[in-house]
């Protein structure tokens, strides 16, 4: 090891300050977390015949599915409605999540964040 010890990181004020950085950050992430608990997006597919309201952690909270689209003789239709518009709401929440965890990390790590720090 060189003398001073951690010369590659520009000496312990730094990692102390990197630290710090690090610390507020995760704080930052946690209070996104909760927040996004609250955030609601939502879907339609149909023209709006299946619309579904997903939380941000991806929760599904409502299916409202329009009466005039439920039709015996094609269930196979209502289904693939309801999935699309369950798979664009999933998708929604997932791109709302990731908006608010770049504005934090600055758009670092895409893969979790800083390299999977966090």
């Amino acid at each position: 090891m060189a003398k001073g010890g951690f010369s590659g990181f520009g000496g312990g004020g730094n990692m102390g300050n990197l630290m710090k950085q690090a610390q507020k950050m995760q704080k930052d992430m946690e209070k996104v977390q909760e927040e996004l608990q609250e955030k609601e997006v939502e879907a339609t597919a149909g023209g709006g015949a299946v619309k579904v309201i997903a939380t941000g952690k991806k929760l599904i909270k409502e299916i409202t599915i329009n009466r005039d689209v439920v039709d015996p003789d094609d269930v196979e239709m209502l289904q693939d409605l309801v999935l699309a518009a369950v798979n664009e709401a999933l998708r929604m929440a997932d791109e709302m999540v990731n908006g608010e965890m770049s504005k934090i990390t600055g758009g670092m790590g895409g893969m979790g964040g800083l390299g999977g720090l966090f």
